[in-house]
């Protein structure tokens, strides 16, 4: 029913679709990333384009991914999208041979379930990146 697949972002029109998938799911909550920079993948129900997902190597952990923006279309929310572009992503992070992912959730219930579901643990970066209510999780792949 859904296919997902790794994508190209230096590629222009995956990085428009890219960014309007972002468009569709953040809003203006975030600011859209540079999609030439990391892995990304799409999630399609028939040809359309219908979530994303994306990791880059981390600036605050060492040897790590930071998984840095996932966004499903409501429509498709529920049906385990999000955990899978999850295991694309640690797929890719442990052929790189990085020894964990990490990433981080603001006031997002679903999202944050989800890293439970996926065996994130929450933890407390050493040099934390975003809000004072940001909750940061953390997976080892190795």
């Amino acid at each position: 029913m859904y296919r997902i697949r790794e994508v190209d972002g230096h590629d222009d029109e995956i990085a428009d679709t890219l960014a309007e998938l972002h468009r569709l799911t953040f809003f203006d909550g975030a600011s859209i990333p540079k999609f030439e920079q990391g892995h990304w993948w799409l999630a399609f129900y028939k040809a359309n384009a219908v979530a994303f997902a994306g990791i880059v190597a981390s600036k605050y952990v060492h040897n790590a991914g930071y998984f840095c923006r996932v966004g499903v279309l409501k429509r498709h929310c529920g049906r385990g999208l999000q955990l899978r572009l999850m295991r694309a992503l640690e797929s890719r992070a442990r052929q790189i041979g990085w020894d964990a992912v990490v990433s981080d959730t603001t006031g997002n219930l679903p999202s944050a379930n989800n890293f439970i579901r996926a065996g994130y643990r929450l933890y407390q970066p050493s040099c934390p990146w975003a809000w004072p209510n940001t909750l940061y999780w953390r997976k080892s792949i190795r």
